[in-house]
């Protein structure tokens, strides 16, 4: 061989690593990409869990401070209707606190 042919070699060598390692970076960052919008979704996803578990805190309150403030021959009444109510169960309310408790 004589160097022109060694110089070739050593040149498409060269090109054909960096063509590699141009693929992989890229493999790599997308499969990067993929998983943080992966993450991403499950973040927004544990936000609107916390935000309903957040809501539905905020509207007992309401009613445990409504009933606090509240005196009168209702407040036993209302105790034992919150009682009734199961904690575990998500509830959907369109009533305004005083309208469920009457």
């Amino acid at each position: 061989m004589n160097p022109d042919q060694i110089f070739g070699i050593v040149i498409a060598s060269i090109v054909c690593g960096s063509v590699m390692i141009v693929y992989a970076f890229r493999s790599f960052f997308a499969f990067r990409e993929k998983q943080l919008h992966v993450d991403a979704a499950l973040a927004a996803e544990k936000a609107a869990q916390y935000a309903a578990s957040n809501a539905e805190l905020e509207q007992r309150l309401r009613v445990v401070e409504q009933i606090v403030t509240d005196g009168g021959a209702q407040t036993a009444a209302q105790i034992e209707a919150l009682r009734q109510q199961p904690l575990s169960a998500p509830k959907t309310r369109d009533k305004s606190p005083q309208e469920s408790l009457d």
